[in-house]
């Protein structure tokens, strides 16, 4: 027997992968029980295409031991084994290809050349993040030799051993005791490989109660699965029940409560996958939050590879749950790492249609339940319409919105059904609070009309509506933009244009400007903002997201011609002066604003209605 030496930089490149390459030691165990399900995949295919496998009788298994005694863990398989030449190949991968070639590979495009993470030797050597000492011995089928390849990470060996079924065993002699647990080594066989198409088997100890009160309670070692052994996701939908699909929603989303919906797609063609995903029924906990979990859990042919890749989907879908399970994707060494690449983005943006088309359907077939949705996720959706989505259309047909017309929500469709002929634009107003906001002196112009006016009261509706300049052909519009002939400049009287003009003077810096509103029917006064201002929600929103140096924003004043008071003023400008403030300040509140004074507001308001008296 020959010991074979690691090169020094060798040595140098296995300390960074032990020590470093892995943010998690537990996938050590997922990296092994891959390879061993990839041995029983070889394996089954020469079955299936090769006359001299054929003949071969076996069962397709993978089993886990612990020794708490001699500190191992053992992981074995049936699969198609290795050879004297194939140890040295595949065990020997980083050793061959030299540091300067393995470096290269792992800097390089590694969705253009092979997926590293495949070849044996790179995942295999993970395990020396919880190992000292490794050793393998292997028989291939058909073959009548066994050899063993044991290695300490300072060099290796290979020799003749003993083994009487073809496969693999890999004996694993720990640094602690923390992989010696069949608890934690269930829990991770269960959260990385439950769905690993062949059995993983287990020596657990079981309590075998006594028989009577005068023995003891022994026990005893119980050879049982520990893994399901069958991707859900995989099987056909004709074979699945609610039932089934709920149990593994549960199972992933460790959510107790049945999910809204579930859609389950196989893509044949260019790029070969499957999907299945979850609407849920309760909003999760993170859902506001920056540093939510992410929902959905990538697999790559069954192995499952991360459940925090936010790169999955879109933001704005970060409610759904579920699985995508792709034939060839190309991943980097630690698997951990998710690269762009246009297999995942496409397979990506396939996944978004599907999900946006299902909830059309589900808008479409059953209102309710939709409804039920958009309430949980509605707000979240929204963030979708910021920018230049190219899915913008599609988010805008699943909004639903209140109006100041009916109850209840109504989505842009009917909005635009129920247009009159001579509307040609969808108007909304933006804000905080529905009851104000239908209340807005904004609305009375609208009201008069029967224009309907979508109300939008959700946080972030000031950010996301201005980015939605069209529904279709129709263009969508703020009241504040809208524009009105009802009264033109010469009907204005020239004794209003004054009172603007003195209330201007007077007020100052308070405001940007003090014009006669065209859109006022009954209120006095309102507020509005110039096009390019943010209004007064936009402006928290803004300070929300943490930019408090917003320069001082104005608004603009407009005061109704028709109004009583403003009529009263015009015979009798010298109360201006006492009243402009008292103006403005009403305009304010009824923006459900705060005033910076409150205290002089009222000492105003109660020297008028003395007066009043």
């Amino acid at each position: 027997m020959a010991k074979k030496k690691f090169k020094t930089e060798v040595n140098d490149l296995l300390n960074l992968m032990i020590h470093s390459l892995y943010s998690n030691k537990e996938i050590f165990l997922r990296e092994l029980v891959s390879n061993a399900s990839d041995a029983l995949d070889k394996l089954n295919y020469l079955c299936l295409t090769n006359d001299e496998y054929k003949k071969l009788t076996y069962s397709p298994k993978i089993d886990i031991k612990l020794d708490k005694t001699a500190k191992t863990l053992i992981i074995s398989d049936t699969g198609i084994g290795m050879d004297e030449k194939e140890l040295e190949s595949n065990l020997g991968t980083i050793a061959r290809s030299g540091t300067k070639g393995f470096m290269a590979n792992l800097s390089g495009d590694v969705a253009k050349d092979s997926n590293l993470i495949g070849q044996f030797g790179v995942g295999f050597y993970s395990a020396f993040m919880v190992a000292d000492k490794i050793e393998v011995i292997s028989k291939k089928a058909l073959s009548g030799e066994a050899f063993k390849w044991s290695s300490d990470t300072k060099d290796y060996t290979i020799e003749p051993a003993q083994k009487s079924e073809f496969g693999t065993q890999i004996t694993l002699y720990l640094k602690d005791d923390e992989f010696l647990d069949e608890w934690r080594i269930e829990s991770i066989i269960k959260k990385y490989s439950n769905h690993i198409p062949y059995p993983i088997f287990m020596d657990k100890s079981k309590y075998v109660a006594p028989k009577d009160e005068q023995s003891e309670g022994t026990y005893e070692i119980k050879n049982e699965q520990i893994n399901r052994a069958s991707a859900l996701w995989r099987l056909p939908k004709s074979s699945l029940k609610a039932e089934d699909y709920n149990e593994f929603y549960k199972q992933i989303s460790h959510d107790s409560a049945d999910p809204l919906l579930h859609i389950h797609t196989k893509a044949e063609g260019t790029h070969e996958y499957t999907t299945l995903f979850y609407l849920p029924s309760n909003q999760p906990f993170d859902l506001f939050r920056v540093d939510y979990q992410s929902g959905v859990k990538l697999y790559v042919k069954r192995v499952f590879i991360t459940d925090d890749a936010k790169e999955l989907l879109p933001v704005y879908l970060r409610f759904v749950r579920g699985i995508i399970d792709i034939e060839d994707l190309p991943l980097n060494v630690s698997r951990e790492i998710l690269q762009e690449n246009k297999i995942m983005k496409a397979v990506s943006e396939a996944s978004v249609k599907k999900i946006l088309s299902e909830l059309a359907k589900l808008k479409e077939n059953d209102k309710e339940k939709f409804e039920k949705f958009y309430n949980l996720f509605g707000k979240v959706l929204k963030e979708g319409l910021y920018g230049f989505n190219p899915n913008q259309q599609e988010i805008l047909n699943l909004c639903l919105f209140k109006s100041n017309k009916r109850d209840g929500l109504i989505s842009l469709n009917e909005y635009k059904d129920a247009m009159g002929e001579e509307q040609k634009e969808i108007y909304y107003i933006s804000g905080n609070n529905a009851l104000m906001l239908k209340s807005s002196p904004l609305l009375e112009n609208f009201n008069k009309k029967g224009i309907e006016v979508l109300i939008c009261d959700d946080d972030i509706d000031p950010i996301v509506m201005p980015s939605v300049s069209k529904f279709g052909e129709i263009a969508i519009k703020s009241v504040k933009d809208a524009e009105f002939d009802d009264k033109n400049e010469t009907e204005i009287s020239v004794e209003t244009k004054e009172i603007a003009a003195k209330m201007q003077e007077i007020l100052g810096e308070k405001v940007k400007s003090v014009r006669v509103s065209n859109r006022l029917e009954n209120s006095l006064s309102c507020l509005v903002f110039d096009k390019n201002d943010p209004d007064f929600a936009t402006q928290q929103i803004l300070k929300q997201m943490g930019q408090t140096n917003l320069p001082a924003i104005k608004p603009i004043l407009e005061i109704n011609p028709d109004h009583e008071i403003i009529k009263k003023l015009a015979q009798n400008k010298v109360m201006i002066g006492e009243i402009s403030e008292l103006i403005l300040d009403m305009a304010i509140l009824s923006e459900g604003q705060n005033l910076e004074n409150p205290a002089e507001f009222i000492a105003n308001l109660n020297k008028f209605i003395a007066k009043a008296l």
